[in-house]
């Protein structure tokens, strides 16, 4: 090897050992490098998304004007908000506690409820969702037991509402309210809780005053991630909640499927999406003032 290859080698594994490898590449080569990259991004989402907001203004924004004169879209837009809501702040409780102790339990520990939280992720949603109608059934588990301890005479109806669909969705989306909870709490110093404990501060209070503050960036992450994923949650409302639970997703399938009315159902997915983007940036512009949200970019 000659003298100038050497040194360019030299050269290339300094850089790779630094870590200022990506400095060595112009502009131009560096655009070109995330060439495929934007071109996947534009054909597989941008196109996509601007054409479904292109025809949902057919026929002079007609789709749009149909949607205010009937009341019922409203108020399935208002009812799939509010249970994304629900979902999202009932994971958020549950998910908590789940992922402290991920990050602060020992090593054999951890793994256990680690594995507890992944194992729900290798099951199918359908499969989840049909084992909850096979719970809340009147002839179900859960109506036996309420009668066997004689809460009740008769089966009560659980499914087929509301509260069953929360209860179903939570449990589908609790693991991506936990992991990102998880992560940011195991990357916080122990020594900022044990210096509280020593100045004087309850675990309490230390949790209240330092942990989860420095906690909000995921707490965001985790009720963003299950706030949007139930907002366009298909399988679980149609078995669990049934006509009488209707989301906007199961009304936009219905008039692709059924009534094959494709700007109806752009005109109902922009407005999904419009309402969505509106709702995160309110969140985080409200978590922004937060010290513990702005420490991390």
């Amino acid at each position: 090897m000659s003298t100038t290859a050497q040194n360019r080698l030299s050269s290339w594994i300094l850089f790779i050992r630094r870590g200022d490898s990506a400095k060595l590449y112009p502009p131009g080569l560096s655009l070109l490098l995330v060439l495929p990259l934007l071109s996947l991004l534009a054909i597989g989402f941008l196109y996509p998304v601007l054409h479904l907001v292109q025809l949902s203004f057919a026929d002079a924004g007609e789709p749009y004007l149909r949607m205010t004169h009937n009341p019922l879209y409203m108020e399935v837009l208002v009812d799939t908000v509010l249970i994304s809501a629900a979902v999202a702040i009932l994971c958020l409780v549950l998910g908590y506690p789940i992922a402290m102790a991920m990050s602060r339990l020992r090593r054999k520990a951890a793994l256990i409820v680690t594995a507890c939280v992944f194992v729900p992720l290798w099951t199918s949603v359908l499969v989840r969702s049909y084992a909850w109608v096979v719970l809340f059934q009147r002839n179900g588990p859960i109506n036996d037991l309420l009668q066997g301890i004689g809460l009740t005479d008769d089966p009560i109806r659980i499914i087929y509402t509301q509260g069953a669909v929360i209860l179903a969705m939570t449990h589908v989306l609790l693991p991506f309210a936990i992991l990102p909870i998880q992560a940011t709490l195991r990357s916080l110093p122990a020594d900022l809780t044990r210096a509280a404990a020593n100045l004087g501060a309850s675990p309490v209070r230390s949790f209240f005053l330092i942990t989860l503050p420095l906690s909000l960036p995921g707490v965001f992450a985790g009720m963003i991630l299950c706030f949007v994923l139930a907002l366009g949650f298909y399988i679980t409302p149609a078995l669990v909640g049934g006509p009488s639970s209707m989301m906007m997703a199961t009304l936009i399938g219905q008039q692709t499927l059924v009534a094959v009315d494709w700007p109806f159902a752009a005109a109902l997915s922009t407005v999904l999406l419009t309402v969505t983007l509106l709702l995160v940036v309110v969140f985080r512009r409200a978590l922004s003032h937060n010290k513990g949200f702005n420490g991390v970019h």
